[in-house]
């Protein structure tokens, strides 16, 4: 019996090793997983990274050769680690620490050990790497920027980390990805596909030739080039007016969406994050909590619009039938409602239509269309709800389904939104700051920049985008179609005519540049901060709208300069400048580039911090900068302008 079981027993254990050894080599050899194999090595073969140019053909972004050290764990064997740190620049703290985040990632698979080897250290490294087991050299790309502007445009790459690596197959430990702007945006288009080659190796783990000779091999399918919308020269002009400022400029050019200047103040050079360096110069960036560089505050900056909300208002009015544009506000200096009161610069007894408010921005004109609007049908809480969705026909308060990287959705309030405060009676007078772009309303530089161009188009938009033309590829059709407002054509001529006037005998007038019509808004928004735990009032933010010529626009702006006290001081000096570099090509108005060139904000910038006493919105001497800064500054302008069209 005992034989019997014994005899039967191993022809069970037989016919076992029989049947799974069928299953492996023939059953499933077809699902053989060749990058789970240990007996292959993996080695990937990285394409060249797209090109980006700027929409004059300007190269902005190419590539320059990087070597990478690499390191499969398993395959380390006893070294002169003392030897090799020598080489590689490290310390033997670092390659414990690397080693040991290696095998923690994977021991079998690669991954960067040190990367952005100089050809210098690389040539040297080469002669000596066959010392060292489980370590090789990977040739790959890096970023070269071609110019030290657009920083906030064109973004960086760098190492992607485990989130990304198991959100999407395709990387792996040290590969690059776009980061931020156009880099990230457009990552998939610019990367291209990496190739690899499989391995063969033998049972000394030494390398004997290509697996079944390069069947499953791949190759590298370059990056495409791509053009961006942004006028370079315009762009780096922008950012100079905007030195030693802080805030966000965005120029659309109406008749296509076209982003033709994005400038974020303060901003970098986007070579300090390439290479070696820039991780720690990330981290220098990212740790500056005040001045907050890596912030594009023209996408991400969310603000009271101010008085540039007032042509909303107007629109609103008109299009609901609650004003004509002949019916007069008397105004005196401001709107009194309860025991509030809402000043303004109008004289005594000011009676204005809706011309004369915008060009003088009546703040008793808008009050008393916003009230109109609301209470239209004896319903403030259905009329905020009417107010509401025209506002957000011209992308306010919402994304606006862009292709840049970052960005937010700002606010324009509807009755759910107030439903918390006033949960059952609701009046016009409870949210009157929204008639003048305060109070609940915010926005970002970008949106304002959107509601100009729809302006300007009177009554459509197309979608702002960074993306003119991808090689062999057409522009999806979000970028190429118009979006319709809510407002009908006719009433943004009465509209248009008050904007022209703010720069004819208006707000703006002191801005005027001669041969161009241009059609803008100041805006002045009051600025709080909490310091101490106590709500302090800081120097107001200075806001301007505007599109130019008037009746066939070429351009439309925004510009938000933080603490820059009103309107036409900053931004609307800024915005005229930019208006008359893009459509001429040269400056006439000089004297305002040279004011901007030498007049600072970083004292208004310190004020919070400083521990002292100071005066909220002074008459007083700006800061300006010293002679030496100015003249640098000067000669920055000088080559900019000789190098324009």
């Amino acid at each position: 019996m005992r034989q019997l079981l014994l005899f039967i027993s191993i022809i069970t254990v037989g016919l076992l090793f029989i049947s799974r050894l069928f299953y492996l080599q023939i059953y499933d050899a077809r699902s053989h997983d060749l990058y789970a194999d240990n007996a292959i090595r993996k080695v990937y073969d990285y394409p060249k990274r797209g090109f980006v140019y700027d929409r004059n053909g300007k190269l902005l972004v190419a590539n320059q050769p990087s070597y990478d050290v690499m390191v499969i764990p398993r395959e380390v064997e006893p070294l002169d680690t003392l030897e090799f740190c020598s080489l590689l620049k490290i310390d033997k703290e670092k390659f414990i620490k690397t080693l040991d985040k290696a095998r923690h990632y994977s021991p079998r698979l690669p991954s960067v050990f040190v990367s952005h080897l100089s050809k210098e250290d690389y040539a040297v490294l080469q002669e000596k790497m066959r010392k060292f087991d489980g370590f090789y050299i990977q040739k790959r790309s890096l970023r070269s920027y071609e110019t030290t502007i657009g920083a906030n445009v064109l973004g960086d790459i760098g190492e992607v980390n485990n989130r990304i690596i198991q959100k999407d197959p395709y990387y792996k430990m040290g590969d690059l990805i776009g980061k931020q702007g156009v880099e990230a945006s457009y990552e998939k288009t610019l990367r291209g596909v990496k190739g690899i080659k499989f391995i063969q190796k033998d049972r000394f783990n030494r390398n004997i030739g290509p697996y079944k000779n390069g069947k499953f091999d791949t190759i590298p399918e370059q990056g495409k080039d791509i053009t961006i919308t942004i006028d370079a020269k315009l762009q780096e002009y922008g950012e100079l007016l905007m030195k030693n400022k802080r805030g966000g400029v965005i120029a659309i050019e109406p008749s296509s969406g076209e982003i033709l200047a994005m400038v974020a103040a303060p901003t970098y050079d986007p070579n300090i994050l390439v290479g070696r360096e820039r991780s720690k110069n990330f981290t220098k960036l990212y740790n500056d909590s005040i001045a907050k560089p890596l912030f594009n505050r023209s996408l991400q900056g969310v603000y009271e619009p101010g008085s540039p909300f007032k042509l909303m208002n107007a629109l609103i009015g008109l299009q609901e039938g609650v004003i004509t544009p002949e019916e007069t506000v008397t105004c005196y200096r401001g709107y009194k409602y309860g025991n509030r009161f809402m000043k303004c610069h109008c004289n005594y007894g000011t009676r204005n239509n809706i011309v004369g408010g915008i060009q003088r921005s009546c703040n008793a004109y808008f009050a008393t269309a916003y009230r109109k609007i609301l209470d239209k049908n004896g319903n403030a809480s259905d009329g905020i709800d009417v107010w509401s969705s025209h506002a957000k026909s011209f992308g306010l308060g919402q994304f606006l389904n862009n292709d840049l990287y970052v960005g937010q959705k700002g606010r324009i309030p509807d009755r759910a939104y107030y439903k918390y405060i006033y949960p059952k009676t609701f009046y016009s007078t409870y949210t009157i700051s929204n008639a003048i772009g305060q109070g609940e309303v915010a926005t970002t530089p970008i949106q304002l920049a959107n509601m100009v161009a729809a302006i300007a188009n009177r009554g459509y938009y197309f979608t702002p985008h960074i993306i003119k033309k991808i090689e062999n590829e057409t522009l999806p059709e979000q970028f190429t179609k118009p979006k319709y407002t809510t407002i009908d054509k006719r009433n943004f001529e009465p509209v248009i005519e008050g904007m022209y006037q703010v720069y004819k005998k208006g707000t703006a007038a002191s801005l005027q540049v001669k041969d161009i019509d241009i059609c803008g808004k100041t805006g002045t928004v009051e600025n709080f901060a909490i310091i101490d735990s106590v709500k302090t009032q800081l120097t107001d933010h200075s806001i301007f709208v505007a599109f130019a010529p008037k009746d066939n626009p070429k351009i439309a702006i925004a510009v938000f300069v933080e603490n820059g006290y009103w309107g036409s001081r900053f931004a609307g000096k800024v915005a005229s400048l930019m208006i008359e570099k893009h459509i001429k090509g040269f400056i006439t108005r000089t004297d305002l580039e040279d004011w901007l060139l030498r007049h600072s904000l970083q004292d208004e910038y310190a004020k919070p911090y400083s521990g002292k006493p100071f005066q909220i919105n002074g008459y007083t001497q700006l800061q300006t900068i010293e002679e030496k800064d100015y003249l640098q500054l000067k000669k920055k302008l000088q080559h900019i302008n000789s190098t324009s069209n």
